[in-house]
Parts: structure tokens; sequence; C-alpha cells
């Protein structure tokens, strides 16, 4: 029984030590594929992927058909993926951009075969929209919490932020300096973040509940921001690239409510817009793989950075993990994969459960 024992603790000591070693690459660590309906058309673009527990998620997005671009939109149910086509204008031309969970509702920002924006919400089981005041000619991001929500972009005017305060729409002004708004995020109706682009550079601004300001935070130099992630405790991330002389390095900067730490983990230049706070409670990105058969991921716990490969497909020339999200225990991942002589098809992979 004593050998035994030494046995199994001599084995889990070794399989720690092999996920956990900063820069380790772990052998597969319980990724499966999970299968996706076909899209009607392809290529097709991922936009956004929200979860809400294990049994809830969106992906959204659109197809590139031959009479320009279809909205496309997936639903997990815990089991198994399925194509929704029940929203407004699914049928139609537009896209499907960022998706929000505010209560018990889904926010899809859509562009409709007008090129108007609009608000799709879905609350138990049934579609509404909510319009916009006016028409963009770029509509660039988008956020909602419980009492507000956000939509970035462009007229002919110039940058436009429209938030809406739950019950009528309104035009916001950012800091003077500001010529585009190329993200905002939102942990509350008084708390939002975006990234812009500046008179000085690329910058963070906040919205406190009465205005918009320079938040300060010292970017690293020659960099620009991919993404920015609160939660709920106080907790935020940025996310960016910088760019040296030996070419571009990932940056992540994190606040604890207090003051600002960066680091660069050794992720190249990851794009890090599909970050995310996995299950295990690390930051997890997906990266450009360096096997075209597998997937590839980042698991980034401190100063530990551990990398992970989705199962192997056979006869994949590109395995391409663009969006994951949280779902109770397991981490799921959204992509395409383009197998030798085809065009990418839509592909799924799941990490726990």
């Amino acid at each position: 029984m004593n050998g035994l024992r030494a046995a199994l603790v001599c084995c889990v000591i070794a399989c720690v030590a092999a996920v956990s070693a900063p820069g380790a690459t772990a052998a597969t660590p319980g990724w499966t594929v999970l299968p996706v309906p076909p899209a009607a058309a392809s290529p097709v673009t991922v936009s956004d992927f929200a979860a809400r527990g294990p049994g809830e998620g969106w992906v959204t997005g659109y197809e590139h058909t031959a009479d320009g671009l279809c909205p496309m939109l997936y639903r997990w149910d815990g089991k198994a993926w399925s194509r929704d086509t029940t929203f407004p204008g699914a049928g139609d031309p537009g896209w499907l951009g960022k998706a929000r969970f505010v209560g018990d509702e889904l926010w899809i920002l859509h562009n409709n075969r007008a090129g108007e924006g609009e608000i799709l919400r879905r609350s138990a089981g049934e579609w509404s929209v909510l319009a916009l005041p006016q028409t963009l000619r770029v509509y660039q991001d988008f956020t909602a919490v419980p009492g507000a929500a956000w939509v970035v972009g462009e007229d002919d005017t110039g940058l436009k932020v429209l938030h809406y305060d739950g019950s009528r729409w309104t035009t916001q002004s950012p800091p003077d300096g500001v010529h585009y708004v190329m993200g905002i995020t939102a942990r509350t109706a008084d708390d939002a973040w975006a990234w812009a682009d500046t008179d000085t550079g690329p910058a963070i601004l906040r919205w406190d509940g009465t205005a918009w300001r320079d938040a300060k935070v010292a970017l690293p130099a020659n960099g620009n921001v991919h993404t920015i992630l609160l939660e709920p405790s106080g907790r935020a991330t940025i996310g960016g690239s910088q760019y040296t002389e030996n070419g571009g390095r990932t940056y992540l900067m994190t606040w604890n409510g207090h003051s600002w730490r960066t680091t660069y983990p050794p992720l190249g230049d990851t794009y890090t817009e599909a970050m995310v706070r996995g299950p295990d409670g690390a930051l997890w990105l997906p990266m450009r793989s360096d096997r075209a058969f597998q997937s590839k991921y980042a698991r980034v716990n401190g100063a530990r950075t551990t990398f992970s490969y989705g199962p192997e497909r056979t006869n994949a020339i590109d395995v391409k993990p663009l969006a994951l999200a949280t779902a109770g225990a397991t981490l799921l991942s959204f992509g395409t994969v383009e197998v030798y002589g085809s065009k990418p098809k839509l592909m799924s992979e799941r990490l726990g459960g």
C-alpha cells in the first residue's frame, strides 16, 4: 500500500511540474473536440463569444457570401452547438458584433441590411430590437451592463460615443484630443473603460458615471491596446503589443485596485483580444500554433506561462481558435479549421467538463 501511495504521489508531482513550469509546453490537458454545425458559406468571421454558466453560450459573427455579409449566431446549451436563425434579420444581409449578458437578457450589436445599427435583445427565449438613435458609418464596439449600454464608432462628423441609460440614448463627449475609440467595456453603469487613439498616442479612458476622463495609465512606449478585461473583484487587465527593435512582444498590465503591474509573458506578438479569465483563475489566450494540425493555447498564471495543444486533426493545415469563454468549470474555444483541399470550417474545443 505504501509503495502504491508513493507511486501516486510521484505521478501527481510529475503532472503538476509538466503544466506549471515557466514556459513549459504541456501535453494536451483534456482538450476535446465539440462538433459544430457547418456554416452556410465560407469564409466566416467570428466576432465574440459570451457565456453564462455551463449551459448557455453564444458565438456571434458573419459569413462572407457572394451577396455580401450574412449574420451568424451559434448557441451552446451545455451539451452541443446549434445554429440560431430565430433572431430578427437572420436571413438578411448584415453582421453580428459583440455580445453581452445584461441581467437575464442577451444583448448583441447588429448591423442590419440597411446598414443601421441596433441591439438585439433575447429574454425568455424571445427576441426584441433596441434601435440606435442614429446611423453610424463605422460601428467600432459595443458593451452593456445593467442600467447602461454604449456603442462607439464614427459618422461623417467624426467620433461618436452613444450611451443608453435604460430609457433613452444620448451622445457623450470623450476628453479633448481623442481621435478614435478602438474598444469599450464596462463593469457597472458607473464604471466603464475604453481604449482610444489620442494626440499623444494610445490612452485608457474611464467613465465614472459623470464624465469620460483620461485614466492616466502609463502604457508601454511604442505599444497599442488590444483589450481590457474587467472583473467583479475590481481587478482589471490590459492586453496589448509593444514594438521593439527586436520585433513585437505582448504585454499585460494588471490593476489590483491600487497600482498597475506590467509583465511581458513569453507570448511573442500574440493578439490578446480573446483573453479570458479561466475557471482555474488563470488568464487564457489562443495563440498562433506552431503545429498545423493542432490549436495552441497559453495559460498565464502570475509569473508562470504554460502552453497546451488541442486535439490532433487529421489532414488539418491551419487550426485557429478565435474566441474563448469560461462556462462554469469548463473553458470553451470557438474558431476555424482548414483541412487540406477544403475551405476553413467552424470548430470548437473544450477543456474540462
